[in-house]
């Protein structure tokens, strides 16, 4: 051996023997620090991926489905909105639209409309004139026919063009207590008549006007004898109702003045486009009874309702 390779095993030896080697406990106690410490490295890294994990979950619910596909692998830069495109935080769904008028089982709402008025009829039934109650009926029945449904007003003719229908009848009366083996107490002319949509209206205004620019004239077929018209109040009767009378000196059978007017009455009611009017002509010079006439008048105005309705 040359003494150079001695002299290196010397000073090797001399450095080992200045270091003293750790007692095989201490060896076992500073491992299982280190696996200790390694193992609660390994359950906080765990923790913080698992939270990670659930708080970005939550987010994606809040934010709803995504509306592009599945975000870029890690470490991929994510690419700036472009200006023509701005982006737009996603925001909260609105609330619901309140249901209104929707029925059970439908899927549209229910669309709540006005029903139409009934449409204004074009003929006449006999329902639509009203039955003369049995302590009134006279026992004749009544007759439909043609013939003149108001008194001849200094030759007016109102609302004549606007007419669609009409119908009349005559139906003789008793009065309330009269003897059932006496003549009629009165007859009545009872027409209806239907007029296009608006002129039923105007129709009794122009009556009334024709009542007004003639308050007197010469009787039918009686030109010695003047018959006087005149207006008179009246409420409570269809949409509105114009009520006259006609009055003329009593006769005998010679005919001369024998004290006292004849009076008869005329109501003509508008109901709608509908008017129907009572004209109480008398019978064998008989005046007209107020009570009953204006009782079968409110008769005349139920039956045109029920009609209609």
């Amino acid at each position: 051996m040359s003494p150079e390779l001695h002299r290196y095993y010397r000073s090797l030896a001399a450095d080992t023997d200045e270091r003293v080697l750790p007692a095989p406990d201490r060896l076992r106690r500073s491992a299982d620090r280190w696996a200790r410490r390694r193992a609660a490295l390994t359950v906080l890294a765990v923790a913080g991926l698992v939270g990670g994990t659930v708080a970005g979950s939550q987010l994606v619910l809040a934010a709803g489905p995504a509306p592009n596909p599945a975000p870029p692998p890690a470490g991929t830069p994510t690419p700036r909105p472009s200006s023509a495109t701005p982006s737009v935080a996603p925001s909260s769904p609105p609330p619901p639209s309140p249901t209104v008028g929707r029925t059970p089982g439908s899927r549209s709402p229910a669309v709540t409309t006005t029903p139409p008025a009934p449409a204004t009829p074009t003929t006449i039934p006999d329902r639509a004139f009203f039955v003369m109650p049995a302590a009134n009926d006279a026992g004749t029945g009544n007759y439909f026919g043609p013939g003149p449904v108001l008194p001849v007003l200094c030759g007016a003719s109102p609302a004549d063009e606007r007419v669609v229908a009409q119908r009349a009848r005559s139906l003789p009366y008793r009065r309330t207590g009269a003897p059932a083996d006496e003549v009629p107490s009165g007859n009545y002319r009872h027409s209806i008549t239907i007029y296009r949509a608006g002129g039923a209206g105007p129709a009794l205004a122009e009556l009334r006007a024709a009542v007004r620019a003639c308050p007197e004239q010469p009787a039918r077929g009686r030109p010695s004898v003047t018959v006087r018209q005149q207006l008179l109040p009246d409420t409570g009767y269809g949409d509105e109702s114009v009520l006259f009378e006609t009055r003329m000196p009593y006769r005998d059978a010679n005919g001369d003045p024998s004290g006292g007017d004849e009076v008869h009455l005329i109501r003509a009611i508008r109901l709608g486009d509908v008017v129907t009017v009572l004209w109480e002509q008398g019978w064998e010079s008989t005046s007209t009874e107020r009570a009953q006439f204006d009782a079968d008048s409110r008769r005349a105005v139920e039956a045109i309702r029920r009609w209609l309705d």
